[in-house]
């Protein structure tokens, strides 16, 4: 059975906590990513900052992304496996939660991220399709 580790990309880049909205916009551009993990001064996962949160969330409140630091956004309950979960119990915590991309960690350490591409990529096609399902129903909010 596959682990979380055989599907997920390595080498996820950390957007520092106390570094700007503006800063993570770039580095999305940059890397061509609509996600970045936040990481505090001690290199640990504080959360995760999508496009669309620096849109909705900054932008169309009138805030000023240059101003407003990634820390800010930092969630109370993070959703993240661990890098030795089985590949199952990745999609079930992804489903249950309607989260498109989660944070894979390893000895307390960001080692990758899990996108919907890679469990495209990884999953049958009938596992592939309940994700699909479950996470993009209508009248839900997936991120």
């Amino acid at each position: 059975m596959a682990m979380a580790r055989d599907i997920m990309h390595l080498g996820a880049e950390c957007i520092n906590e106390d570094e700007t909205l503006l800063a993570a916009a770039q580095k999305m551009r940059d890397l061509d990513v609509g996600s970045l993990p936040i990481c505090g001064n001690d290199d640990r996962l504080r959360g995760i900052i999508t496009d669309r949160d620096i849109v909705v969330r900054c932008c169309a409140d009138g805030s000023d992304p240059a101003q407003v630091k990634a820390g800010e956004f930092a969630q109370d309950q993070l959703h993240l496996v661990s890098a030795t979960d089985d590949a199952d119990a990745v999609v079930r915590m992804m489903e249950r939660h309607q989260i498109r991309r989660v944070p894979v960690i390893e000895d307390r350490r960001l080692v990758g991220m899990i996108s919907e591409a890679d469990l495209a990529q990884h999953l049958p096609d009938d596992q592939l399709a309940r994700f699909v399902e479950n996470v993009y129903a209508p009248g839900r909010n997936a991120h």
